[in-house]
């Protein structure tokens, strides 16, 4: 602002001392020194004049930015309905976790080339899937599209033999579990952050801490699962869970799903941000509380995935392979064995130096 006023004052100023000249330059028979004598009284408020004018166009701008990000909103598509009274999903829903994707074909906008180009698979109810694949392969965009995020512009996912664009976005999405990659928390308490909805009793969430390893860190907190945000040291949680740790925070994500038990389990790149001792508290925990479920990891560590049951690897929105890692690892030739080899290489390389 220092910098505009600056501007400003040096640009009134030159103006200023250019009419100056340009008035004293004349002859007083061409230019009357009384008409010359009030532009000058005149020209003294205009350094004022200038800052208030340009002042007012910046304001404008910044409102005519909210008014045109409001426009933007009113454009934007509603999602699909809650709920669908007619087509409503059993409570049991999913009771297999079968996962059935038909020509999938997905884009996030008309105008934009697709991002999965007819997937065509089938996630066996209980079976231990790895995706992996390049950066824009599509691998978040599957996940995007089994949640609904983005709808398919053509294709279908069945999940126990019910087509999830026909039911509500609600009866689909409380039906399944993420431990995204990105973990949320909100200002509140450590009981607000794992139960928002009250669906618990206190044994239930002490035994979800315990399970991933959180329960002796809540049990410092004074007033342990209802500490709130009276104090910034007394706080169990504060906005974006900034006193927890981004560990911390995954394990707490962890937490609401062991929670939640949900038939299907989806691990969006978990443990991409988090050390390898976190890595090993969810992978561990997810194969032992999880060992019922269909769990679709999307893999940030290509370790993590090589004790799947099955593989698929994406390549440019296509399926390039989709076997178990065993039989894949065998034919050297594979994606994923040149990707296990490229991932050992750099590891071997980093260690080195």
């Amino acid at each position: 602002m220092e910098w505009l006023n600056f501007r400003l004052d040096l640009l009134s100023s030159t103006m200023f001392a250019f009419c100056l000249v340009f008035l004293v330059s004349f002859p007083s028979s061409i230019a009357d020194p009384s008409i010359a004598g009030l532009a000058v009284t005149y020209g003294i408020n205009l350094n004022a004049i200038q800052t208030n004018l340009i002042w007012f166009l910046c304001n404008l701008e910044n409102k005519i930015i909210s008014v045109e990000r409001i426009l933007q909103y009113t454009s934007i598509p509603s999602e699909a309905s809650l709920v669908i009274k007619d087509n409503q999903p059993d409570h049991s829903w999913p009771s297999f976790g079968e996962v059935h994707i038909q020509d999938l074909q997905v884009q996030y906008a008309p105008h934009l080339p697709l991002v999965l180009r007819g997937l065509k698979c089938t996630f066996t109810a209980g079976a231990k899937t790895g995706i992996v694949g390049r950066t824009g392969s599509g691998k978040s965009t599957l996940v995007q599209a089994l949640f609904r995020l983005v709808e398919p512009v053509a294709g279908q996912i069945l999940i126990d033999n019910i087509n999830i664009s026909l039911i509500g976005i609600h009866d689909l999405r409380s039906r399944l579990s993420i431990i995204p990659q990105d973990p949320t928390m909100f200002e509140g308490t450590v009981r607000s952050n794992l139960d928002p909805l009250e669906e618990y009793t206190d044994e239930q969430i002490w035994e979800a801490l315990d399970m991933c390893q959180l329960g002796d860190e809540v049990r410092k907190k004074e007033e342990k699962l209802d500490s709130t945000a009276s104090s910034m040291m007394r706080s169990a949680v504060t906005e974006n869970g900034e006193n927890w740790s981004m560990g911390q925070r995954q394990l707490v994500c962890l937490g609401r799903v062991l929670l939640k038990k949900s038939k299907i389990l989806v691990l969006d790149e978990a443990t991409a941000s988090v050390d390898t001792a976190t890595d090993n508290i969810i992978q561990q925990t997810v194969k032992q509380h999880f060992s019922d479920c269909t769990v679709i990891t999307i893999a940030h560590r290509i370790t993590s995935i090589l004790d799947s049951d099955m593989v698929l690897f994406l390549s440019e929105g296509l399926i390039e392979e989709y076997d178990s890692p065993k039989k894949l690892l065998k034919d050297k030739s594979s994606s994923l064995a040149q990707l296990v080899a490229e991932y050992t290489r750099r590891s071997n390389t980093g260690f080195g130096t």
